[in-house]
This record gives C-alpha cells, structure tokens and sequence, in this order.
C-alpha cells in the first residue's frame, strides 16, 4: 500500500525555487504533527520542517525563512515550498510523521541544487 507520494523534485540552480508535494490521505494531514525530512548525500535523515493540526510551524534554522511547509486539506496535500536555495539544501526529500510511529516511507523526491 501506497501511503506518502513525494514528488516536484529536481535540479535548479543556487538561488531557485521549487515546491514539493506530498501526496497523502485525509487520516494522513489528520495527525498532530507531519513534516518534511531531508536526507543529504552520506548523512542522516533529518526532519527539516513540521506542521501541526493548529497550523504552528517549525523549521530548522538553515531553512527559516527560505522554505515554508503548508498543507491543502481539500487536495490531501503537503507542500514544502523552497525559495532562495542552497547547495546545501540537496537531498532526498520524504514526508512524514514528525513523530514515532512513523508511517512506511515513500519514495522520496531527489532535489538536487548544483550550478
């Protein structure tokens, strides 16, 4: 089964934008807390950007004012809209619960930030 499908990844140059999307289930965006990880090229998954049901945001300070995660309840979308992007910012980018237990992770979507 077929839960969380990322997508919208690609290659773009330093200081380009691009937008994710997470598509998931109503039972999915339900949840208290669900978010954005990144997974850079020999490091560990790391959870980038949150949201919660009340809306309340969190992002990891590399990212703040840069990426802006929100969701689309009526499309059961996630979205991680990425501006200003860096190097740094490459990686396989999966969507999830912000806490254990986590659902079966998806594929991912490579973004890769290169000139």
């Amino acid at each position: 089964q077929v839960q969380l499908v990322e997508s919208g990844g690609g290659l773009v140059q330093p200081g380009g934008s691009l937008r994710l999307s997470c598509e998931a289930s109503g039972a999915f965006l339900r949840l208290n807390q669900v978010g954005w990880f990144r997974q850079a090229p020999g490091k560990q998954r790391q959870l980038v950007a949150d949201i919660q049901r009340s809306g309340t945001t969190v992002y990891i300070g590399t990212v703040k004012g840069r990426f802006t995660i929100y969701r689309d309840d009526a499309k059961k979308t996630l979205y991680l809209q990425m501006t200003n992007m860096k190097p740094d910012d490459t990686g396989v980018y999966y969507c999830n619960k912000a806490y254990y237990p986590q659902w079966d992770w998806g594929q991912g979507t490579q973004v890769t930030v290169s000139s």
